[in-house]
């Protein structure tokens, strides 16, 4: 009997037999000849327009709710229970929205990990990442031009380091931060799990989003969380003060190295190590 059920999953496994799609090429010239390339860079943009859109929308309509200088109930509105479920939600339906037109990326950090693991050339990635700051841009100017008084009033919905915690301290959060979000990006969309678990139907925007609500719960005391270069660039370009621009770097540096850590960890460890491990399991190399 278990002899029976060895061989029936051996030659289940073997039918769901995989091999790595080849990396994309540096540099790809060929893409700007295709409508498919602009196509992708619209639905970034407009994405990400309307991630930034709706979040800032909750998070300033959060402030004004609570705001003790209008005796607002201190405990009324979403909370940051409700700003976390606004972040995450976004990024579940825009991912879930654009996985097929761009790979769904709506992120600098996301967009620079899979670069860096070949899954997208260097021509698709700097223009992914040129259209999502433009669209984070537009957003927050949305929000600014249907809300000014509220939105000059209650911050503008900008990252900036909140007191009482250090550039060391910031500079982590969002390094840990984007690592969740782009290690769980690269577990979810991994075509290799797929082939494997194709019994087990996958739907990769849920984990993504839940992996960004997950990590505003745990970082919007220290930094607002960033974890995404567009979204914190997009809301200091439109707010516009100093405090803004001055914590800038930490939400281009922390993202960028956390995404690169991401990548190494999943491609280079992950990855390899279960190749290895594989082969070691089995008894006859050739099977």
């Amino acid at each position: 009997m278990a002899k029976g059920i060895e061989v029936a999953e051996r030659g289940s496994f073997s039918a769901k037999d995989y091999q790595d799609p080849p990396p994309a090429p540096l540099i790809d010239a060929e893409e700007l000849t295709k409508w498919s390339f602009y196509r992708a860079l619209i639905a970034e943009f407009i994405a990400t327009l309307l991630f930034l859109y709706i979040t800032v929308l909750t998070v300033i309509g959060y402030k004004s709710q609570t705001d003790p200088k209008l005796n607002a109930d201190p405990c009324g509105g979403v909370g940051i229970l409700g700003i976390a479920w606004a972040f995450g939600g976004m990024i579940f339906v825009l991912v879930y929205c654009t996985a097929g037109i761009s790979g769904g990326h709506i992120n600098p950090a996301v967009t620079f990990g899979l670069f860096l693991a070949r899954k997208v050339s260097l021509i698709r990635a700097v223009m992914y990442m040129v259209a999502q700051c433009l669209g984070a841009i537009s957003g927050v100017g949305l929000v600014k031009a249907f809300q000014k008084s509220l939105y000059t009033r209650y911050g503008g919905g900008a990252n900036e380091l909140a007191d009482g915690f250090s550039t060391g301290t910031g500079l982590g959060a969002e390094i840990i931060g984007t690592f969740v979000l782009v290690y769980t990006v690269f577990s979810a969309t991994d075509p290799k799990r797929s082939a494997r678990d194709s019994h087990v139907p996958v739907l990769a925007p849920l984990p993504i989003g839940f992996a960004v609500f997950m990590v505003h719960l745990a970082t919007i005391p220290i930094t607002g969380t960033g974890i995404n270069p567009a979204r914190s660039l997009g809301a200091a370009v439109i707010y516009n003060q100093d405090k803004a621009w001055d914590d800038q770097w930490i939400f281009w540096v922390g993202p960028f190295i956390g995404a690169a850590i991401a990548a190494f960890y999943h491609q280079f460890i992950l990855r390899a190590g279960a190749v290895k491990a594989l082969g070691s399991f089995r008894s006859n190399p050739n099977v």
